[in-house]
């Protein structure tokens, strides 16, 4: 079936084409969105947000974990949840994230016009999925499900030293109460969310639409290299016990891996210490980054980058130690959720693709907490996000508005069937 064909959702793309412009103008700035959670800008963009809900007849709140919910009453207190985040990173994308809810809106202006839905369907804003200011990404999704120690987010700090607690208090949040949101998850049969790729896939295959299997475990560690600082001018070759070369080596085999096993394996930092061109590096660190959607793929990837650090180590003389910083598994996305999204994308385009998501999402920690889900993905231009290049055409953008409508419909039409 051709792509205009299978635009049969009475949603209104246009709509909400003019809404992700409005949230833009209103949000943005020459480098891109501003919408970085607990910041004026995120809190402008939530009014903003809560003036197109009273339009509608929900009700609309925020939980103890500062996520926004918006309420259509069903004739079941079984709850379909649908939607995503409205905070950005700083200089970011216009779709990243608001797409989801703003496309969301507008299926529920779409239900809201037909009386009461078989189930009650709630639109979600989780809080924080991006982690920009204070480094903790999923903080509102995290803190509704599988929660985290009080102290521990409390405690963090942004780059101007205020804390996690004293900016989410700004925002009406405390963080000993975040995890009493995990009640709102009670009555939840399904969670449905659109979101752009973010990544090359899609376009590659020249296809507007995918549904998405799960999200791809995650390994990330600070790997130090212990070595000896000492004069670059001085020090024979052989006789360096150089840091750098061995965590240079190292970013070496975390990319080797990846294409071996495959998933992704990504060297995000190094820094060496004392960091000057007349010195040999006596002490270095990176940041290693490994993910795949088959926990044991992923651990071995792990397992072979740390026996490859070691085996370097040996051979520059340094020594080496691996610090966790961040793990979570592969979390695979309903089967049943998934063939219907399938259905609905073959439907629409011709053929369906399937594909891990590289990225978390709100919809990980959803799925993993034992709700059933699934995730639609749109293609992204060039593969970019997290940029003001970041950008997907106009009818891609209707094609995934059509795509979830209908989702959303078929998962009411099966009532309270789990």
């Amino acid at each position: 079936m051709g792509l205009q064909q299978g635009l049969t959702s009475t949603a209104d793309p246009e709509r909400m084409l003019a809404d992700l412009r409005a949230l833009a103008e209103l949000t943005g700035n020459e480098r891109g969105a501003q919408r970085v959670a607990w910041t004026d800008t995120w809190a402008k963009a939530r009014e903003w947000e809560s003036g197109l809900l009273a339009e509608l007849p929900v009700s609309v709140d925020v939980d103890e974990a500062g996520n926004q919910w918006a309420t259509l009453e069903g004739e079941s207190p079984q709850t379909l949840i649908i939607g995503s985040h409205i905070d950005s990173v700083p200089d970011g994308g216009w779709l990243d994230g608001c797409l989801g809810v703003l496309s969301a809106l507008e299926v529920l202006r779409g239900l809201a016009r037909n009386g009461r839905p078989p189930l009650t369907v709630k639109l979600i804003d989780w809080a924080d999925e991006e982690g920009a200011r204070f480094g903790l990404s999923l903080l509102g999704s995290t803190m509704t499900t599988s929660g985290l120690e009080p102290d521990y987010v409390r405690a963090l700090r942004d780059v101007g030293g205020m804390t996690a607690g004293e900016a989410l208090a700004a925002h009406g949040v405390e963080v000993e109460r975040m995890a009493q949101a995990r009640s709102r998850l009670d009555q939840a049969v399904a969670y449905i969310e659109l979101h752009i790729e973010q990544g090359p896939v899609l376009e590659a295959r020249d296809l507007p639409l995918g549904v998405v299997r799960g999200c791809y475990g995650t390994e990330r560690w600070e790997v130090r290299f212990a070595g000896q600082a000492a004069h670059s001018g001085s020090t024979p070759m052989d006789q360096r016990r150089d840091s750098l070369l061995a965590a240079a080596r190292v970013a070496l085999e975390v990319r080797e891996l990846a294409r071996r096993l495959g998933g992704v394996g990504t060297t995000g930092r190094i820094s060496s210490e004392p960091g000057i061109p007349t010195a040999v590096a006596g002490v270095s660190t990176l940041l290693v980054d490994q993910r795949h959607e088959d926990p044991e793929v992923l651990g071995e990837l792990h397992e072979q980058a740390v026996q490859a650090s070691r085996r370097i180590a040996a051979e520059e003389d340094v020594e080496v130690s691996w610090s966790p910083l961040f793990r979570i598994a592969p979390i695979p996305f309903d089967p049943s959720l998934i063939e219907s999204a399938a259905a609905i994308v073959n439907d629409i385009q011709g053929t369906d693709v399937r594909l891990p998501s590289g990225p978390l999402h709100d919809a990980a920690r959803v799925a993993e907490f034992g709700v059933p889900t699934v995730m639609l993905f749109v293609r992204s231009k060039r593969g970019l996000s997290h940029t003001k290049e970041e950008d997907t055409d106009e009818a891609d953008l209707a094609l995934a508005l059509n795509a979830l409508d209908r989702l959303v419909h078929e998962r009411l039409a099966q009532g309270t069937r789990s």
